[in-house]
């Protein structure tokens, strides 16, 4: 592999990076302006992106919308346009930055009769705020007060803050499935704190599997559907009786989850070793080369681990799906990952679960070539 897919700390994706799952109730008005944000973000201009904003508003179009069908909408092709290679990284965080920015345009009045309070929060380790915050601004829109704590908030953080604040509910995002063990961290806190968690964002699935896995309160697969289930009444935590992890996850008892993570900065440096030993030509590599390289089998090894702990080969061949797309957009064949997987699989031999996956993945990589 010579093209990095660290772009997926930064990006969204179809394989959950911050990917955005359309509302059935978008206004259809919204296309033209989303058409002009897009422009001026393409070119980097935040004030003919902030006037597309003001002028969208002033036209009559409602700030949820303008908010979820322009934004979001726009900041969605941003990581699909990156994913194709038609976008660098740089030029993704300016147009992320610029999207940022003008939702402040959408600052709502202070309501006469507040609904109540929410917390919203990324999950620790997880840097992909922006859907957070649309989640956070629509629920500020429709008079919820938010308390908004943006992107990879530890967990002892996270519910010091519930103590003191005692909201009716925190609202959980992330987008990398990578993150999915904070994420039951977080939720297992809250709740036994007392507080109800509503999870959103594609680390947790398109359908909401893994929210539903690791015991949420509730689930919204985007912004409108996370108001309307906050507006339909209280969330009802879950009993906060002791339990261990294993109680809900209980494959996790092999303890192939932990022996994997624990062991990734170990395997990573192995199997780079031994992709050199068996390929002259990395050899070749420079510098960058060889650090994207490692890099990427990294990524592999989360993913990994990601699928182990929740046990779903789709968390990995998903993933493994997406990064053959991007590597094929740059130039990189799809079957470049395989040499990797084939080294991994025999550093795991004695790890059944585990071999399973990495089948899986092949067998993956196979349909897209």
């Amino acid at each position: 592999m010579t093209t990095s897919i660290t772009g997926l700390q930064d990006e969204p994706n179809r394989h959950g990076v911050g990917a955005r799952l359309a509302s059935p109730h978008s206004d259809t008005r919204a296309a033209q302006w989303a058409d002009k944000l897009w422009a001026a973000v393409r070119a980097g201009d935040e004030y003919s992106a902030a006037d597309v904003v003001t002028d969208a508003l002033q036209a009559g179009l409602e700030p949820e919308a303008v908010l979820l069908d322009v934004i979001g909408a726009v900041q969605h092709r941003v990581g699909l346009e990156w994913a194709a290679n038609r976008m660098s990284v740089a030029e993704e965080h300016v147009a992320t930055a610029i999207n940022d920015r003008v939702i402040a345009t959408l600052s709502p009045h202070r309501p006469t009769a507040g609904r109540g309070r929410v917390t919203v929060a990324c999950v620790d380790q997880e840097w992909h705020s922006l859907p957070a915050r649309l989640v956070a601004e629509t629920l500020r829109l429709r008079g919820w007060e938010v308390d908004y704590l943006g992107a990879q908030v530890p967990t002892a953080h996270l519910i010091g803050h519930v103590h003191r604040t005692a909201p009716a509910a925190v609202c959980l995002s992330s987008s990398l499935p990578t993150r999915l063990p904070m994420a039951h961290t977080a939720i297992t806190a809250c709740q036994a704190a007392g507080t109800p968690v509503m999870a959103g964002g594609l680390a947790f699935g398109v359908d909401g599997r893994y929210a539903r896995l690791l015991g949420v309160d509730a689930w919204a697969p985007e912004a409108r559907a996370a108001a309307d289930k906050l507006a339909a009444g209280p969330l009802l935590p879950q009993p906060s009786a002791a339990h261990q992890t294993t109680d809900d996850l209980p494959h996790l008892a092999d303890q192939e989850y932990t022996m994997v993570a624990q062991s990734r900065t170990r395997l990573v440096r192995d199997t780079f070793q031994l992709l050199e030993q068996n390929f002259p030509a990395m050899k070749d590599y420079s510098d960058g080369q060889r650090e994207r390289t490692a890099e990427d089998l990294a990524h592999i090894l989360d993913f990994l681990a990601a699928a182990l702990y929740v046990d779903s080969a789709d968390v990995f061949t998903d993933f493994l799906g997406w990064t053959a797309e991007v590597l094929t957009a740059r130039g990189v064949p799809a079957r470049s990952l395989a040499p990797g997987l084939d080294l991994l699989e025999e550093q795991l031999r004695d790890f059944p679960r585990a071999r399973d996956l990495i089948h899986a993945g092949r067998a993956a990589l196979g349909s897209c070539s």
